[in-house]
C-alpha cells in the first residue's frame, strides 16, 4: 500500500481522535469560549494573587468555578466584616478605630477560607506543574480550531503590548481580545460593580472640574480598594496569557508543519559544528 497514503489516513485518524480530546493527557483545548491550556507557572507567584484576592489565582490556572466561588466569598465577607475600612484606618494610625470597625462574626469566617485560597493555588500549582511535564513528554496534539453556534475561537498570535493597554483602559478587554470570554466577562461585571458602589467615576468628573474636596467626599473607600487588585490582575492575566498562547501557537504550527510536510525519512545528524 503507498505510504503516503497510509500517512494520510493516519493524520485523519488522529485529527478525529483529537477533536474531542480524548487523549490521556493534552497541553490545551481551543473551544468557543476560549483556550484553555497549562504550562509551568511558578506556585508563588499564583500563592500571591490569591493573598492578594482570593480566587485570582485561580482564574490564572483556569479554575473558573472554584476562583468565582472564592472572589464572590471575598467580596461578600470583605464587607460585612468591614475588612477594608479596618485597613484603611490602620494606614492612618487609628488603631483602636480598626478594632472598633472590625466584626469579628464575619473575620472569623474570612481568615480560614482567606488561607485556604492561597494554600489550594499554590498546591494546585505544583501539581499542574507535574501534569504539564507529563503532557508535554506526550505531545498529544489538540485541537486548535472551535466553531459554533455563538463563537468561533483558532489559535493566533497576538501582541502582549495591545493586551496590556486594553486592559488598562478598561480591565477585561485584554481578556476580550484574547477570546478569554468566561475571564473577560466576569472582570467586566464586577468592575462595572466596584465603579458603582465606589463612585470613583463621579469623583474622577468633579477632579477634572477642580472639586477636589467634592471628588474625595463622593469616594465610597470600601468598594474603592478592590479597584487596584482588579487592574493588576486584567493586566497580568492577560499579558502572561497572551505569551503563552503564541507559544503554543507556535508549537502547534510547528507540530503541523513536521507531520504534513517534513519528509518521513527526514533526521538531524549530530555532529560538529562547521566553523
Amino acid at each position: 500500500m503507498d505510504m503516503d497514503y497510509i500517512y494520510s489516513l493516519k493524520g485523519i485518524l488522529m485529527d478525529n481522535y483529537t477533536n474531542v480530546n480524548s487523549a490521556r493527557r493534552y497541553k490545551a483545548h481551543v473551544s468557543i469560549v476560549g483556550t484553555t491550556q497549562i504550562h509551568l507557572r511558578n506556585p508563588y507567584i499564583i500563592a500571591w494573587w490569591s493573598a492578594a484576592f482570593p480566587g485570582f489565582g485561580h482564574l490564572l490556572l483556569s479554575k473558573y468555578i472554584r476562583g468565582y466561588v472564592l472572589f464572590i466569598w471575598e467580596v461578600i465577607v470583605n464587607l460585612n466584616a468591614n475588612v477594608n475600612l479596618a485597613m484603611i484606618f490602620s494606614f492612618q494610625g487609628n488603631i483602636d478605630m480598626t478594632k472598633d470597625i472590625l466584626n469579628t462574626r464575619w473575620l472569623l469566617m474570612y481568615i480560614p477560607v482567606y488561607l485556604f485560597g492561597i494554600w489550594d493555588a499554590y498546591r494546585t500549582t505544583v501539581d499542574m506543574n507535574k501534569v504539564y511535564l507529563l503532557a508535554d513528554r506526550e505531545d498529544h496534539p489538540f485541537n486548535s480550531f472551535s466553531i459554533g453556534a455563538l463563537e468561533i475561537n483558532y489559535l493566533d498570535k497576538r501582541n502582549p503590548i495591545l493586551a496590556i493597554l486594553w486592559s488598562i483602559f478598561v480591565p477585561g478587554l485584554g481578556q476580550l481580545y484574547l477570546h478569554r470570554i468566561l475571564t473577560s466577562f466576569f472582570v467586566i461585571i464586577w468592575l462595572v460593580i466596584f465603579f458603582y458602589y465606589s463612585h470613583v467615576l463621579e469623583a474622577a468628573s468633579l477632579l477634572f472640574l477642580g472639586k477636589i474636596h467634592e471628588a474625595t467626599n463622593i469616594l465610597n473607600p470600601e468598594w474603592l480598594l478592590f479597584l487596584p487588585s482588579v487592574y493588576g490582575f486584567a493586566i497580568f492575566d492577560s499579558y502572561m496569557n497572551t505569551i503563552e498562547n503564541n507559544k503554543l501557537y507556535e508549537k502547534e504550527q510547528r507540530n503541523h508543519l513536521k507531520k504534513n510536510y517534513q519528509s518521513q525519512s527526514f533526521k538531524i545528524l549530530k555532529g560538529q559544528k562547521v566553523k
